[in-house]
């Protein structure tokens, strides 16, 4: 090995001086070749970050999700080109609720990062929020399961009243993903209607209160988070709120 002592590197002819192909500069032990200098910017990466590729090379990429879907409803979800992973969230439909107060639980919620190169696309289930409310003591409808798949799901919230009476419904499950957490159980029996539905992983169960002939909650039934629990009614003549449909999110990665 040679050393060479200059002060200063000058192109013998142009102002480009070339290293060829298979051949590094050392400039004080750190190598320089063409698959350690960062690619040249162009108007196509604009605002993209640089990152090492598969093949160990610095490449410019977006950062984030690519893309995502929604599905407030079942439907496909079909892989777009160029996405090999996915991070889904979800969340199972809501239980309905009864009245004094006798309250929906929240759906499970699950999430899971997912490699779908060899997958080309996934039946998506929305599991719907439970309609079935009831008044006085009445047993009232758990929400539907939500799913992507058989990779992983999440059961609704179970409605008031459904395992004992006067008590509130117990939650929802979420099941095969990397997180998998229940939702929040329903409030029991109490006089004019003071607490409201179960809460999901997306926010707040339904609103409570004795206005509007003792129909608040069942009035504000929509005004409520995604897989959220029904709120109770305001006394025994009235009855409770429905249960929130849950909600499908694919995030999608190159």
């Amino acid at each position: 090995m040679s050393t060479l002592s200059v002060n200063n590197i000058e192109a013998a002819q142009g102002g480009v001086v070339n290293i060829p192909s298979g051949y590094s500069l050392s400039v004080d032990g750190l190598l320089v070749n063409g698959n350690t200098l960062p690619p040249t910017p162009s108007g196509s990466n604009q605002g993209q970050a640089l990152y090492v590729n598969s093949g160990g090379n610095l490449d410019f990429s977006t950062s984030g999700p690519r893309s995502i879907q929604t599905f407030y409803t079942g439907g496909t979800w079909t892989r777009p080109a160029g996405i090999s992973k996915v991070l889904v969230q979800l969340v199972g439909g809501g239980g309905a609720a009864s009245s004094y107060g006798e309250s929906g639980a929240a759906g499970g919620f699950s999430e899971k990062l997912i490699d779908v190169t060899s997958t080309s696309s996934v039946t998506v289930t929305v599991g719907t929020g439970s309609s079935s409310y009831t008044s006085y003591s009445g047993r009232a409808g758990g929400g539907g399961t939500s799913s992507f798949g058989t990779f992983m799901s999440a059961t609704g919230g179970g409605g008031a009243n459904s395992v004992h009476q006067h008590c509130g419904g117990l939650p929802g499950l979420g099941s095969g993903g990397d997180l998998n957490i229940y939702g929040g159980g329903g409030s029991g029996h109490s006089y004019y209607g003071r607490f409201g539905g179960g809460d999901s992983f997306f926010g707040g169960g339904g609103a409570a209160g004795h206005p509007q002939g003792g129909y608040y909650a069942y009035n504000n039934r929509d005004l409520v988070a995604v897989g959220g629990g029904g709120s109770g009614g305001y006394h025994y003549y009235s009855h409770g709120a429905t249960g929130k449909d849950g909600i499908v999110i694919v995030y999608e990665y190159s």
